[in-house]
């Protein structure tokens, strides 16, 4: 049975269906919190059959009521993530490069990344591309040049891009040239009033460049955490700055330039939404804005809704969370389902980004005086070798299936039954559902009308398509 029906949402037009798939059953893929299965399909799927009343746990799936359009998912590439791939055999690459990026039906198929603007503090060390010795400035850019990036992230990103030219990128800005801050160091500090116009031209030239190279940016975030300048590189970027700059800088270069990579601001914590809505109130910033990131490290996620509804025309989106090491696999996989998978995109975001892709199993490459020493990668390279953390994991279960241009749908949400519900552009139906509890869990699955019966481990979660 196929129910169709146009929903207009933004432009988009969303085709809602249900039990599209032969005989009303849904595939399962699993992950159990004791490892027994890993992102495994199961041998049985879940068949639909006529709801009826009941007692048991119900999340109900409601396909005429729909909400954003999703980005993708995926993770960073940090120089340190492209670093360590170079290093592996081209044979072994290549089938790295395959099973992360490739839509095939077969890999994850990755569809976002996210990028850094010259080096972050998850690279082996510091640079920017216009680095001078010191007290020389260069207000023209001639000397800029991509270089660092030409031997790790521009030859990966032209791998990954041959397996899917489709890939969404962004790219984020740790830190300008030291020449152009007002502390004169890689660490904190600000950017110097007289050096807004050449930042913005040196983000232009960036992306022009990058696009020579075959890679096309989609979006940037002007700055990383621009209210924690303790990293190496950072920048302190206090909201009224942030917002004169684009209004009177980077958004006019990027018209003169007919660039139409969308801009991103804020880029940081959950816990201070007042940030990006400041901005947004910002008529004539506002006008060159494509939405606001977040990260999680302090906040609610709920500030994404926050946000959303003080400006319901702009876009919010997840950029970054890390796992540290040692990972606890239970621990991980839950947290980072629940909060992010769940519930950034439950608060409206379009994308959830993991931080980072790779790491070498000491937590490898990053810079001194700051640089984290703990990140552990979505996967561990050790030469030839690829260790598939917690991360890996949480970015398969929605990667896979909630394909760019899917939309969120709405579900109800079940006590210890976390879950969010999405159609797909080939009109399927993809629920995630993690179980928080510390005891297998039963309930029902009902969609238009139908049900079907499902059970999950404590600290399982299971992604079901139909």
């Amino acid at each position: 049975m196929i129910t169709i029906k146009k929903i207009i949402l933004t432009g988009a037009v969303v085709i809602t269906t249900c039990f599209a798939q032969k005989k009303g059953t849904a595939d399962v893929w699993l992950t159990n919190a004791d490892q027994s299965a890993l992102f495994e399909k199961q041998a049985k799927g879940l068949v639909f059959e006529k709801a009826g009343k009941t007692d048991s746990t119900t999340i109900e799936v409601n396909t005429k009521q729909a909400y954003q359009s999703i980005d993708g998912f995926g993770f960073s590439l940090t120089g340190g993530s492209a670093q360590l791939m170079m290093k592996m055999s081209a044979a072994s690459r290549a089938a790295l490069v395959k099973e992360l990026f490739a839509w095939d039906g077969k890999n994850i198929g990755i569809s976002y990344l996210r990028l850094t603007i010259g080096a972050s503090d998850l690279n082996e060390y510091v640079f920017s591309y216009d680095d001078l010795p010191a007290g020389e400035t260069d207000p023209t850019l001639t000397k800029f040049d991509l270089g660092p990036d030409r031997k790790d992230v521009i030859p990966v990103m032209k791998e990954i891009l041959a397996v899917n030219p489709r890939i969404k990128i962004l790219a984020s800005s740790w830190s300008p040239p030291v020449w152009m801050k007002t502390t004169g160091d890689t660490r904190g500090g600000s950017l110097k009033p007289e050096c807004f116009d050449v930042y913005a031209r040196y983000l232009v030239k960036y992306i022009q460049q990058m696009k020579a190279e075959g890679i096309t940016i989609d979006a940037i975030t002007v700055q990383n955490e621009p209210l924690h300048p303790g990293n190496n590189p950072s920048m302190l970027m206090l909201a009224p700055d942030q917002a004169n700059f684009i209004k009177a800088n980077l958004g006019p270069a990027f018209k003169a330039a007919r660039i139409n990579t969308r801009i991103i601001i804020y880029d940081h914590n959950c816990d201070k939404p007042e940030y990006p809505i400041s901005i947004l109130n910002d008529a004539e910033a506002k006008k060159y804005i494509d939405g606001s990131g977040f990260h999680l490290y302090a906040g609610k996620i709920e500030a994404l809704t926050e946000v959303h509804n003080a400006h319901p025309d702009k876009a919010v989106y997840f950029t970054e969370q890390w796992m540290g090491t040692p990972a606890n696999f239970k621990r991980d996989i839950a947290s980072h389902i629940t909060k992010l998978t769940i519930g950034a995109t439950r608060n409206w975001s379009r994308n959830v980004i993991e931080w980072n892709l790779a790491a070498d199993p000491n937590s490898n490459p990053h810079t001194d005086r700051g640089g984290c020493s703990t990140c552990m990668g979505g996967i561990t390279i050790d030469k030839d070798q690829v260790i598939r953390n917690p991360a890996y994991y949480v970015v398969a279960h929605a990667a896979k299936f909630v394909r760019p241009g899917s939309v969120r749908i709405a579900s109800n949400m079940v006590s210890e039954l976390p879950n969010v519900a999405f159609k797909t552009p080939d009109h399927k139906v993809v629920l995630i559902v993690i179980n928080t509890a510390n005891t297998t869990k039963s309930f029902n699955m009902n969609c238009n009308g139908r049900k079907a019966k499902a059970e999950l481990k404590g600290g399982s979660v299971a992604t079901y398509v139909w």
